[in-house]
């Protein structure tokens, strides 16, 4: 199997690790793409020494790109992993990887953005390559799990998505700033059978992750909560919820949501770089150890209560692979012409739950669950 895989952001937070991913296979040509050519470089050389596939770099704006620069660089595959993806919702690149007749797989959890990338459905059959929007935790994992276990279910009520990393992955400025601007915005979900307003980083609320502890999570917008009822019409309940792992600093998240409610707080994304310097020199709190969690209800098939917990959890700070393993997946799915047929989509199902845990075998990941 060979091929090029053009990977914008390569060098950042998600981006980084699906490059390692990829650059273990020989006949690969990986091209470390971003805004800056000092840090595309930097990374390419660093990678090199170990990676069996080609590594070089380019320097690349994901939201100021023309389909000739995809073109000029011959990419068979193109990840955009630059967010934020709130910021890109005309799909600059996506449009310009089309026009390219590139296949092109992002990492974006932003709702709007993902759920919309279906407008983009006809020019990308014609072009016969695939656009695929969340190949990210949500909805590309998330999905995955709902789907492997859905069929043991007459009817699914609930499903309820969760994520907590470490608080030793630096998420970078982009998803920094993505999440600073999700605080206190209102945004529908399904909840008991009827539509809900919730309210970013509120629902304050504990869980308990297997072998982690319990953290603080709260309510958090991702596509999943327009996908799920789409696919599973019977839902009665959809919800996301996203915590970190210190609870003083998401205490302090969730105190900052009621004053952007409040309206005295109207930016809260300009304050990306300072609590994210805070953060780093706060390092050695808590842990590397980062979890996820699926909890699904309804009944059986002989229509008895039943409820599935699926919990991943990841030490030895490997966490932050898991947001760019189903990009892996489907940039080699593409290159080996196994491809999901031409067109625009999310990324729902698109991935089985066995691809992803044959991909993470080698890492310190793992997935269980429990029955009730």
């Amino acid at each position: 199997m060979s091929g090029r895989i053009l990977i914008v952001g390569g060098y950042g937070a998600f981006g980084a690790h699906v490059a390692q991913r990829l650059a273990r296979q020989t006949k690969l040509e990986i091209i470390i793409a971003g805004r800056s050519a000092e840090r595309a470089a930097a990374f390419a050389s660093r990678l090199a020494r170990t990676a069996d596939a080609t590594i070089s770099h380019a320097v690349l704006e994901a939201t100021n790109v023309g389909a000739a620069e995809i073109k000029a660089l011959g990419a068979h595959v193109t990840i955009n992993a630059s967010g934020p993806f709130q910021v890109q919702n005309n799909y600059p690149l996506a449009r310009a990887c089309i026009k390219a007749r590139s296949h092109y797989v992002d990492l974006a959890d932003a709702r709007a953005f993902v759920t919309g990338i279906k407008v983009l459905d006809q020019a990308a059959r014609k072009a016969k390559v695939c656009v695929i929007s969340g190949a990210s935790s949500v909805p590309g994992v998330s999905s995955a799990v709902v789907c492997k276990f859905a069929g043991t279910f007459r009817r699914l009520d609930t499903v309820e998505i969760g994520i907590s990393p470490g608080n030793s992955f630096d998420p970078g400025e982009a998803t920094a700033t993505s999440i600073l601007r999700q605080l206190g915005k209102p945004f529908p979900l399904r909840r008991n059978g009827r539509e809900e307003i919730a309210y970013g980083w509120q629902g304050l609320r504990r869980h308990s992750f297997p072998e982690i502890g319990t953290r603080w999570m709260c309510d958090v917008e991702v596509p999943d909560l327009d996908l799920l009822p789409a696919h599973y019409p019977s839902l009665q309940t959809a919800r996301f919820s996203a915590g970190v792992e210190v609870g003083l600093f998401h205490l302090g998240l969730w105190s900052l949501s009621w004053f952007v409610r409040a309206g005295l707080a109207r930016n809260p994304a300009a304050l990306a770089k300072p609590l994210l310097a805070a953060k780093r020199r706060l390092g050695a709190l808590g842990s590397d150890r980062g979890g996820m969690f699926v909890r699904m209800l309804g009944t059986d098939k002989k229509g008895q209560h039943q409820e599935l917990s699926w919990h991943l959890i990841a030490p030895s700070g490997h966490g932050p692979y898991v947001p760019g393993i189903a990009a892996v997946i489907l940039a080699r799915h593409l290159i080996a012409g196994q491809a999901p047929a031409s067109g625009a989509q999310p990324c729902f199902g698109l991935i089985t739950l066995s691809q992803f845990e044959e991909e993470v075998a080698d890492l310190d990941i793992s997935c269980t669950h429990v029955w009730r």
